[in-house]
């Protein structure tokens, strides 16, 4: 017997829809993560800046440099953007570019992650490549002289991330995020410095708010932003290479403490993150959670520690997270791990403790 077919009746939504057009309108609004808390009330949270579309922060600080240029009359409609970058900056950049109608070329080197480079070019950017010096460092002063010929020759526009005034100002709503999702004061904020922007930025902001946080800038050993000895390192997207003028972001002002981390010890400690809480996290977020980590224990009681985790660590699979290259480059330290897991389980025992002591006194 045949079957009458029925109208099917569309059923709207309550409401208005949850829906965006373009990819930019998901930048923010990233999770905070509690990675350890201690007996004492105090805890080291992530701010997890990789759950933003290009997986980093700095499409924030991309997208704030290119919208002033507009403002500005610096970018005209379906001009050219040129920019030298270790990848994060340029995926923000691309991504910018293709929604707004931009052509954008990245002058880059091998320093910079493949899978950054790859991305990128999936996005439509040109890349130029500046050949290393063999030291497997960065080559920054190269890379801007050649984004500085080609932007002069074409009439292209150079963001200069380093003294851009809107790469710092793109980190006023991460602050506004801080301040929003927490209902405490920040006492630290930890990050990695290499323009300068993401945390002087933050920490700007959230000071303008009324925090009184205090911040701690954390680079590569051999970095020289803060000083001391040049030589190379691997993290990328952190710290300056001898040679290279640390830019007008850098607002020493605003960092009450620097730190030096070696690429061992950043290493192994986003490797144990990753082992901890299945997020992977990038080599310099590493540097700046070992920080925390360390200094976690001799804060006074109920401290809030806040990490800017400024990229996603699936860009180093085959580099931090990938132990023949770890080996090969004499990187890889089984100890340095184990000093990582140790600082958790004495954290965790805390915790056990002090729970104990409150159960003994009958709280």
């Amino acid at each position: 017997m045949a079957v009458e077919a029925r109208p099917v009746t569309a059923t709207l939504p309550l409401g208005g829809e949850n829906v965006v057009r373009h990819a930019s309108e998901l930048i923010g609004a990233t999770p905070l993560l509690e990675l350890v808390r201690t007996g004492s009330g105090s805890r080291l949270l992530l701010k997890l800046e990789q759950f933003n579309p290009t997986g980093s922060a700095k499409v924030r600080m991309a997208r704030e440099m290119v919208l002033q240029a507009e403002r500005s009359g610096n970018l005209a409609p379906g001009g050219h953007i040129v920019e030298p970058t270790s990848g994060n900056t340029g995926t923000g950049l691309a991504l910018i570019a293709l929604e707004r109608g931009y052509t954008f070329t990245a002058v880059v080197d091998d320093h910079a992650a493949p899978d950054k480079l790859r991305a990128m070019k999936a996005m439509g950017a040109r890349l130029v490549t500046v050949e290393g010096d063999g030291s497997g460092g960065p080559s920054s002063v190269r890379r801007r002289s050649i984004a500085a010929e080609i932007a002069a020759t074409t009439g292209a526009y150079r963001p200069d991330q380093h003294n851009n005034p809107h790469n710092s100002a793109g980190y006023r709503e991460l602050a506004g995020e801080l301040h929003k999702d927490l209902a405490t004061d920040i006492d630290y904020l930890v990050g990695a410095v290499g323009t300068g922007g993401s945390l002087c930025g933050t920490v700007e902001e959230l000071r303008r708010l009324g925090s009184d946080v205090r911040a701690i800038g954390v680079e590569p050993m051999g970095s020289i932003i803060f000083g001391g000895d040049p030589g190379p390192y691997r993290q990328t997207g952190a710290g300056s290479p001898a040679g290279f003028p640390v830019g007008g972001n850098v607002k020493y002002e605003m960092i009450d403490e620097n730190c030096r981390v070696g690429d061992i010890d950043a290493f192994a400690t986003a490797r144990m993150v990753a082992r901890r809480t299945g997020i992977l996290i990038g080599g310099t977020a590493g540097a700046a959670v070992h920080v925390a980590l360390r200094r976690l224990v001799r804060l006074p009681a109920n401290s809030t520690v806040v990490v800017l985790v400024c990229d996603a660590g699936e860009k180093y699979l085959d580099s931090v997270y990938d132990e023949d290259w770890l080996i090969a480059r004499g990187l890889y330290d089984r100890a340095a791990q184990q000093r990582i897991v140790r600082l958790f389980r004495a954290y965790d025992e805390s915790m056990r403790l002090a729970a104990r002591d409150l159960e003994r006194r009958g709280a």
